[in-house]
C-alpha cells in the first residue's frame, strides 16, 4: 500500500521513519531558490536603502533559524543536530533576481535535505516581507534541492 514511500506504513498511514539502526554519517545538502524583483528593489536591497535596514543579514539569520526548527514545521521530519548552515545571496541583473543558496551539514542517521530547503524558503519569505512595502509583485521561484551527499541512498546532484 505504501508504494515505496518511506513515510507510509503497509496500510498507507503516515508514520515517522525509524532511523535508529542507521549509522551516523556525515551528510550535506544544498538547496536554492530565487526572488524575482524589479531592478530598483534589488538596488535598494543591495545598498541597504530599505527602511527595514540590512535585509540580507536578517534573511540569513531567518534561514538559519528555520533550518534549526525544521522538525517543528514538517510533521514527520526528525530533529537533526546541525553542524552548520550557510546562507548565501547572489544578485542577478538581467532579469533582476536575488538567488538564495543554503548548505546544511550534519553527522547523523538521517539527511539534511529538508533543513536546506526550509532555510532557503524562509530566507526568501523574509526577503519578500522586508521588501514588500517597495514592491508587492515579487515572485519566489525555483526552490529545489541541488545536491545531497551521504547516507544509504547515495549522492544526488540536480
Amino acid at each position: 500500500m505504501s508504494d515505496g514511500f518511506s513515510h507510509l506504513d503497509a496500510q498507507g498511514r503516515a508514520r515517522m521513519v525509524d532511523v535508529g539502526a542507521k549509522p551516523a554519517t556525515e551528510r550535506i545538502a544544498r538547496a536554492e531558490g530565487v526572488l524575482r524583483l524589479e531592478a530598483a528593489t534589488l538596488a535598494a536591497i543591495e545598498s541597504q536603502a530599505l527602511a527595514k535596514g540590512d535585509v540580507l543579514a536578517v534573511a540569513r539569520v531567518a534561514g538559519i533559524l528555520a533550518a534549526k526548527r525544521t522538525a517543528e514545521l514538517i510533521p514527520l521530519c526528525h530533529t537533526v543536530p546541525l553542524s552548520s548552515v550557510e546562507i548565501t545571496f547572489e544578485a542577478q541583473h538581467a532579469p533582476s533576481a536575488l538567488r538564495v543558496e543554503a548548505v546544511a551539514r550534519t553527522t547523523a542517521a538521517t539527511g539534511v535535505e529538508m533543513e536546506a530547503l526550509t532555510a532557503v524558503s524562509i530566507a526568501l519569505l523574509t526577503l519578500y516581507d522586508m521588501a514588500k512595502s517597495r514592491e508587492k509583485g515579487m515572485r519566489i521561484e525555483g526552490v529545489r534541492l541541488l545536491e545531497k551527499r551521504g547516507g544509504a541512498s547515495g549522492d544526488y546532484r540536480a
